[in-house]
């Protein structure tokens, strides 16, 4: 980041409400996470976040930036349009305001939205089967998972219909032949929710290095009790009030800049 964009970015914190402010500093987090873990794709994908307030704003990365470089004055708050509201030199790309308006705009509890590109995420959005329930965190992914068949670089604009269609009440999808995407009524809700999804896609591809026939499936019936187990409302309350504090602390014992 030159010097003029950083002095730029600065003066947002003097701008915005404690509210907005506190979900600029989780999703910068939840960038710097995602560069952590490995998960990023150079400058591309996206996660965003609903601004607090009747306006329909929404936070989501400055297209020109690597996730490790993410600050919470640095996220780029455009409108539904897409267009910033806040004078800005960073670019916005438009695939990720086409999926990502679509979700905050019509499903309630996506007040965060993250969608990720890994090698393992889109190896199970190439397979037949798509996410399988052979390991207990797939079980868990599996019982609230939405599928979207592709259609090319998500530029079309009528696309975002049936993104929320084939989202319906669940709070995952899989995007066929490209990727994972969670939905979250908090950036850490979202998050965690992310997490299970990719560490179950990265288990399935290596489990297949076996072979389909070596695998061994779960009892009849348990996926079922998994499912009952796992409610959305019980993610909610494990990533707010344990997973996502904790991840907070790691991120600031790394590097606390994302907080600038």
């Amino acid at each position: 980041m030159d010097n003029k964009t950083a002095s730029d970015d600065a003066h947002i914190r003097d701008t915005v409400s404690d509210e907005e402010w506190a979900v600029r500093v989780d999703l910068a987090a939840a960038y710097r996470l995602v560069a952590l873990y490995g998960w990023d794709d150079l400058i591309f994908t996206h996660l965003s976040a609903r601004v607090p307030g009747p306006e329909h704003h929404f936070l989501i990365n400055p297209y020109d930036m690597m996730f490790e470089e993410i600050t919470a004055s640095s996220l780029v708050k455009i409108d539904t349009e897409g267009q910033p509201v806040i004078p800005t030199s960073h670019p916005v790309n438009p695939a990720g305001f086409t999926i990502h308006s679509a979700l905050h705009m019509n499903c309630d509890d996506a007040h965060a939205v993250m969608h990720l590109h890994t090698p393992s995420g889109q190896a199970v959005s190439a397979m037949a089967d798509g996410l399988m329930e052979h390991t207990q965190t797939g079980m868990i992914a599996r019982s609230d998972i939405a599928y979207h068949e592709y259609e090319g670089i998500a530029t079309d604009l009528e696309e975002r219909e049936r993104l929320v269609e084939d989202m319906g009440d669940k709070h995952a999808m899989i995007l066929r032949n490209h990727g994972t995407l969670a939905i979250g009524r908090t950036v850490g809700e979202c998050f965690l929710r992310l997490y299970f999804i990719e560490r179950a896609c990265d288990a399935q591809v290596k489990m297949l290095s076996a072979g389909r026939e070596n695998l061994h499936n779960p009892p009849q019936g348990t996926p079922e009790k998994v499912k009952a187990q796992t409610p959305s409302e019980g993610i909610g309350m494990i990533a707010n009030g344990l997973a996502w504090p904790a991840l907070l602390r790691k991120l600031d014992r790394i590097d606390p800049s994302f907080r600038n």
